[in-house]
């Protein structure tokens, strides 16, 4: 056998084993299958949006529920589709399955479908020591005292956060049967209030009955903590009344407040984090944590209002005219519908989820940005109320980096060591500063594989050369990672992999036993050559003359070894690593 038989043998089969097993790696990576669903259980009262994860879905991926196509399918990813549950599905399991271009896409998963939720019960504070917002009244006065009938004035309230934490979205609503607010509608929007710290507001009112004496005016308190855990708080203000006239009227007993309130529990974005030119879609939970129910209820993001009012035999009338054009846009904007939409009715207790697709304008700079959203409907009187929410969006700016090498790398060859040209560009738009590089395989030894990045302006670039030592043929993945820290002082990694292709090493080539040295104890015997018609007459002529006409037994056709005379074998030619 000759020495390179074995690198043809072992080559031969490395392509029939790539033959056999690359059209089952291609079918294992076609088509779409389906991972899960998010959340897993809903409610059969309220519209939910689900999210199903997975993988290979395209712009024409659908979700089913129980064989029916859900409308309005959102194709988030290549692994994430959304779309609303609409109230009044069944109680029980339903079997979510995907379909893409006409073709079910493998694996389904079950959504479960429960009852409506109770009622939430009024947060209460808890015995044990929880580190938690609590706003009281400090002190409470009017401007006149005493008011009387038909007369305006000024209801001044001083509020401090007696709490452990700090109190988020502070709202504060007045209602009362003889004394009427204005101008605002009876709500005041605080914001937010550190612990420790109080805040001042004032609620125009007028003297709306003729009353005499103490009569009450009911505050209610809302609020969160950083968690989003939300807290109501009532209060019973006592305002003196001279009554305004001769006479004496009996003091007004004050009667059970039924009011409408919209409160946003909970807030996600589809794209996180949020960057600047990032396209993304806003989903809250909007709930009625009043009494009553709210009617006609109309979402304008970033803040507006609507004006109109009920006829007079208490009939609630549609508002007259919804004004949404004077919110904030200036780092979040609606993109491909208006930022008013209309709810519909909600009922006390009853929750809806609603969607706003919004746009991070390209100049906005990192930072956390309040949004206000204000909720407009009639009340059980038909009066408009306009209920204002604040919710704060994160936006980043992340570094966007090109991992390559920066010329072609050498071939690599299994146990030799060789340059890995690595170079790290900044795409983004902004100065990026970047922690360690690391170049890791599983595969080989790595040499010099570590080193700061630092900053680099945009466009720049820093190169590493490190060194690899293969321990095996074939691809090799290199794992590569920069650690690096965000905009809110978060500890970020930034992961890549590049391939190489290393060949088989160089082999000695294989000696026969007794050719080392030129010589062995072992009978040589001459290798039979071919003979041309040339060399047939040439013999022919010697034994014309008595020489010795023998054919020649080492392959030279003018030499004739004499008797005795070993001639040794050609030396074979070294190995290529090629077979």
């Amino acid at each position: 056998m000759k020495p390179g038989f074995p690198h043809i043998a072992s080559s031969l089969l490395l392509l029939v084993v790539v033959s056999i097993s690359f059209p089952a790696l291609v079918h294992a990576q076609a088509g779409a299958s389906v991972a899960s669903v998010t959340p897993p259980t809903i409610f059969s009262d309220a519209a939910t949006i689900i999210t199903v994860d997975g993988s290979g879905f395209d712009s024409g991926s659908r979700i089913f529920l129980d064989g029916s196509e859900l409308p309005g399918t959102v194709v988030v990813s290549a692994s994430q589709l959304q779309v609303t549950v609409p109230a009044g599905i069944s109680v029980g399991a339903h079997l979510i399955t995907v379909s893409s271009g006409g073709v079910a896409a493998g694996g389904s998963v079950s959504l479960n479908v429960s009852p409506p939720a109770p009622p939430a019960a009024t947060a209460t504070t808890a015995p044990a020591p929880v580190v938690r917002p609590q706003i009281g009244v400090e002190v409470y006065r009017t401007k006149p005292q005493p008011v009387q009938y038909g007369q305006d004035f000024k209801l001044t309230v001083k509020l401090r956060n007696e709490g452990q934490a700090q109190a988020f979205n502070v709202q504060a609503t007045f209602t009362s049967t003889d004394y009427l607010p204005t101008r605002n509608g009876g709500v005041e929007i605080i914001g937010d209030l550190l612990a420790g710290n109080s805040v001042s507001l004032e609620q125009p009112m007028v003297v709306g009955s003729y009353v005499y004496g103490f009569v009450s005016v009911e505050m209610n308190l809302s609020y969160n903590d950083a968690n989003g855990t939300a807290y109501t708080e009532k209060f019973t203000l006592n305002i003196e009344s001279t009554g305004g006239g001769s006479g004496v009227a009996a003091t007004a007993t004050p009667t059970g407040v039924k009011s409408s309130q919209l409160v946003i529990t909970s807030y996600a974005t589809s794209v996180d984090p949020l960057q600047p030119g990032e396209q993304f879609t806003l989903t809250m939970t909007v709930e009625n944590m009043g009494n009553v129910g709210a009617q006609r209820v109309t979402m304008i993001v970033g803040g507006g209002s609507s004006s109109g009012g009920g006829s007079t035999d208490g009939t609630p009338q549609a508002p007259g005219g919804v004004s949404g054009g004077s919110g904030e846009f200036t780092n979040f904007a609606p993109v491909g519908a208006s930022n008013v939409q209309t709810l519909g009715d909600l009922p006390e207790r009853g929750a809806v989820q609603v969607r706003q697709d919004l746009i991070v304008n390209v100049s906005t700079n990192p930072g956390a940005y309040p949004m206000k959203v204000t909720f407009s409907y009639l009340n059980d009187k038909g009066e408009v109320i306009n209920d204002e929410q604040v919710i704060t969006l994160l936006v980043y700016s992340l570094p966007t980096l090109d991992i390559s090498f920066y010329r072609p790398p050498d071939p690599f060859v299994v146990g030799q060591p060789g340059p890995l040209p690595i170079q790290v560009v900044n795409l983004g738009k902004r100065l990026a500063v970047l922690g360690t590089l690391k170049v890791e395989s599983e595969s080989g030894t790595i040499e010099n594989g570590t080193s700061l990045v630092g900053s680099l302006d945009a466009g720049g670039y820093f190169t590493l050369d490190a060194m690899v030592i293969p321990e095996q043929s074939g691809p090799m993945t290199l794992d590569l990672t920069i650690d690096y820290t965000d905009d809110f002082n978060q500890a970020r990694t930034v992961k890549r992999t590049l391939q190489i292709e290393v060949m088989e090493g160089f082999e000695e080539p294989i000696m026969e036993p007794g050719m080392e040295g030129g010589g062995g104890g072992g009978e040589v015997f001459p290798t039979p050559v071919e003979e041309n018609t040339l060399q047939k007459v040439w013999r022919f002529i010697l034994g014309l003359f008595g020489l010795d006409s023998a054919p020649p037994s080492n392959g030279d056709p003018g030499i004739v070894p004499g008797p005795g005379i070993e001639e040794p074998l050609p030396a074979p030619k070294p190995g290529t690593g090629k077979g």
